[in-house]
């Protein structure tokens, strides 16, 4: 009698044993699934600010090369029209003496 209540004792606490290893690897599975989705999530979020902070940077950088375009441009303007009102200024001078040159 003393024998079949060792074994009836053992089999119940390899039952146990494998019902505690069973909802282990329940729990194990349910803290790897919720990391996994917060992990997705922190990734997304990350990747959406990633992807803002990139928008920032070439709405700066475009609005720093239009500023520097701009600056370039008017110079250029600038200069077009100091060689434009050169050249009228000497025209008058360079008609003369082409007309000048002919006459001899």
């Amino acid at each position: 009698m003393v024998r079949e209540k060792v074994l009836r004792a053992i089999k119940d606490a390899e039952k146990a044993a494998s019902k505690t290893l069973s909802d282990a690897k329940k729990e194990a599975a349910s803290i790897l699934s919720q990391a996994r989705q917060g992990a997705s999530e922190i990734l997304n979020s990350e990747r959406s600010n990633a992807e803002s902070t990139n928008q920032k940077l070439v709405s700066n950088a475009r609005e720093s090369a239009n500023s520097e375009a701009k600056l370039v441009s008017d110079g250029g303007n600038v200069a077009q029209q100091s060689v434009h009102d050169s050249g009228k200024k000497n025209r008058t001078k360079a008609e003369k003496i082409v007309i000048d040159a002919f006459k001899k």
